[in-house]
């Protein structure tokens, strides 16, 4: 299939054929119809995408702190590489979607159902439950497209409870402020609509609402005095978008005592205290479609919420707009400025960038399903495939895939043959830059290959078992990012296929071959006594509803990330792990209780001991990862994998690397290279598993404790 998409460092906008996304339960694949080019949101993106790094960082004051202070943890060239990254991964682009449903997983929608969905400019999405509404019978496709983006402007109104009589003021006429017009006018209110653009609030006035032009000298605040009867107005909705600090300023002034302002759009927001304390005004942001937005329950595990608490969801929004369509509430014709078929998708944009008065684009589609509905692409016009021993294919096509992992392979001198992603777009956008023959969306295409040798698993975290598991009995060599299982059940299934098959099997654990590391292993052989160990990783604060945090999906921060340093300690050691005490923070009554802010300790066969903090509570200027070691009366001090340093260590005081190095080349080289010529594993089996299994062990005492 075809989609559109946006590289974000140039803001250069292309389609590009990708693998149909994956059908999950829950969701609904669709075949698209019509899709609608937002003239706000999508013009934001594009032209962010095609301002220069500069005018980037302005734009976003945020993530230029975040990059400072990732320079001071990381160093200068991770934090540009990680910039590049981000930068370098193109985006889907739309969200106004029509279209029939092709295949479904939910009870709700059927084959054949009409929908509209937040999905993208694709000939095919993938899209859940929640975020889907049938369109009725007498609702075209071309006016069901709007539905989204009307749906953002009823929830503003919905916030600023407007009742009949009142009247209201729309600061900036564009897609979303002329539907907010009539979804006013419809609840009974008097509109005054405010922008500078002369057609626009022609546009307004034909659905009945009186207009103001700050660009012609008309005063907006004595307009809206006036329009209200020197009353002031009941309140203000703002879907204007400008860096502008006026259209607040203006909206408290228009406003009588206790009037609402409600932020759709995108505007400065240094308010002034006195405009807003005097008339005692009330001032919130609408957060797009309503409640259930960014909720991962609401919108992709399809949890519903009960209609006699949360009246009006993102969903029943939907359902609203439509039934207003129905009725003939709605008038989307003067809306519609442009109509384009989706293969000049990039012609569209254009006229989204370079026609400000463009309002409502429509993209339309052919109703051709049979090429559309492919999971296989081919990146590469050669098929010869070289023969090789290391073909290896990656199940995942992730930002740590793209920026590490792949590299890694390639540079060792794997031949990169599959990439697989359950949406298709990621595989072929890293699939292609990295020199992939092919990308899918059906991991069976590669378990059924004879020509792939290996596989790489870099997928979210409750998957790692079961594919490791599936690629074992497939014959295949596996490296799989950690962590390798989170339940004591998954790690069971897969020792049994490992012990089934005469494949390698490898666990993401890269902290062992970095250079500092071996150094450091190098020191502690020529100590007879045991050591002890501190190892802190000040791993930063990430949400509750991440879904790293999640023990279903993630399964949490220790078994996560904290496995790094239950296996580091384990390798430094030499020696079985004898013992295990864990420890949260936090009360046990809490509701949102994280295992993100924890200590570990570990005893060993040959005496060591050590202690893993692992804390989400610490300043962000401190180093990510500090390990200290003392043993023998001598003390070892690693900051961020990048500078050790030794004390009273006879003939080594330290050792400096120009930039961060976590061992992600040499771990991967190691691995391709014990399977080229049959060498030993790299980590003993036996210790994959006791690391595996003390890790799950502590993520469970650390939840149960009270």
């Amino acid at each position: 299939m075809k989609q559109v998409i946006q590289d974000l460092g140039d803001g250069q906008t292309s389609i590009v054929n990708v693998p149909i996304p994956n059908l999950k339960p829950g969701y609904v694949l669709i075949n698209t119809e019509v899709s609608l080019i937002s003239s706000g949101t999508e013009r934001m993106l594009v032209d962010f995408g095609k301002s220069n790094l500069i005018k980037k960082a302005r734009a976003q004051p945020e993530k230029v702190s975040q990059a400072f202070e990732k320079i001071k943890t990381d160093g200068v060239f991770a934090t540009i590489a990680a910039i590049r990254s981000k930068l370098g991964q193109p985006i889907p682009l739309g969200y106004c979607n029509v279209g029939t449903v092709y295949e479904s997983c939910t009870e709700e929608f059927k084959i054949g159902d009409r929908v509209v969905s937040n999905g993208p400019h694709a000939e095919v999405v993938s899209v859940p439950r929640n975020l889907c509404a049938k369109i009725p019978d007498d609702v075209s496709n071309e006016m069901a497209s709007f539905t989204i983006v009307a749906s953002i402007g009823l929830q503003g109104i919905r916030l600023a409870q407007p009742t009949i009589g009142e009247c209201f003021v729309v600061i900036g006429v564009g897609l979303i402020g002329l539907l907010t017009v009539q979804l006013l006018l419809a609840q009974g209110c008097r509109v005054l609509a405010i922008d500078l653009d002369p057609s626009k609030l022609e546009i307004a006035k034909s659905f009945g609402a009186k207009i103001c032009n700050p660009g012609a000298s008309d005063d907006p605040v004595a307009a809206s005095i006036a329009f209200s009867r020197s009353e002031g107005v009941d309140g203000v909705i703002i879907t204007a978008s400008t860096k502008s600090n006026d259209p607040i300023t203006q909206a408290a002034r228009m406003c009588r005592k206790r009037g609402r302002i409600i932020l759709v759009g995108v505007t400065g927001l240094k308010l002034n205290r006195s405009d807003f304390y005097e008339k005692e005004l009330t001032f919130q942001v609408s957060c797009s479609y309503g409640p259930g937005r960014y909720d991962n329950l609401y919108e992709n595990r399809g949890n519903d919420y009960p209609l006699g608490f949360v009246r009006w969801t993102e969903q029943r929004n939907f359902v609203a707009i439509l039934d207003l369509m129905s009725s003939g509430f709605l008038d989307i014709k003067p809306l519609i400025t442009h109509r384009k078929p989706f293969e000049q998708a990039p012609k569209a944009y254009e006229i989204l960038t370079s026609d400000k008065s463009a309002i409502g684009i429509m993209l339309s589609y052919s109703h051709s399903t049979q090429k559309k509905h492919i999971r296989s692409v081919a990146l590469s016009t050669n098929n010869i495939i070289p023969k090789k021993k290391n073909i290896v294919a990656f199940i995942g096509a992730g930002n740590y895939a793209s920026r590490f992992l792949i590299p890694a392979f390639k540079s060792a001198g794997a031949i990169l043959h599959t990439i697989v992603s359950s949406g298709g777009t990621s595989s072929v956008i890293n699939g292609r830059s990295a020199g992939f023959f092919y990308a899918t969306s059906d991991t069976n295409d590669i378990f059924s290959s004879d020509k792939i040798n290996t596989v790489a698993i870099v997928t979210r975290h409750d998957s790692h078992a079961n594919l490791t598991v599936k690629a074992l009995n497939a014959g295949k060599h596996v490296f799989v990012e950690k962590p390798l299982a989170l339940t004591l059940q998954e790690l069971k299934e897969v020792e049994v296929a490992y012990s089934q098959s005469n494949c390698h099997l490898m666990v993401g654990f890269n902290r062992r071959f970095s250079p500092l590391i071996k150094t450091m292993k190098e020191l502690l052989a020529s100590v007879s006594e045991p050591s002890s160990f501190v190892m802190v990783m000040n791993a930063g604060a990430i949400p509750f509803e991440h879904w790293t945090q999640d023990s279903l999906i993630g399964g949490g921060r220790i078994i996560g990330e904290a496995c790094h340093y239950i296996d580091l300690m384990r390798y430094l050691v030499g020696a079985p792990i004898v013992s295990m005490q864990a420890r949260r923070m936090g009360r046990s009554d809490s509701l949102k209780i994280t295992d993100d802010k924890a200590v570990i300790v570990l005893g060993f066969a040959d005496g060591s001991f050590g202690t893993i903090h692992y804390l989400a509570n610490g300043g962000s200027s401190f180093p990510k990862e500090r390990i200290e070691v003392f043993s023998g009366g001598r003390t070892l001090q690693l900051d961020n994998f990048i500078k050790l340093k030794g004390y009273n260590w006879p003939g080594f005081k330290k050792q400096n690397l120009w930039r961060q190095d976590k061992g992600q080349y040499a771990c991967v080289d190691a691995f391709l290279k014990s399977i080229k010529t049959g060498s030993p594993f790299l980590i003993p089996p036996d210790e994959l598993f006791e690391v595996a299994r003390i890790t799950i062990e502590a993520a469970d005492l650390i939840r149960a404790q009270k």
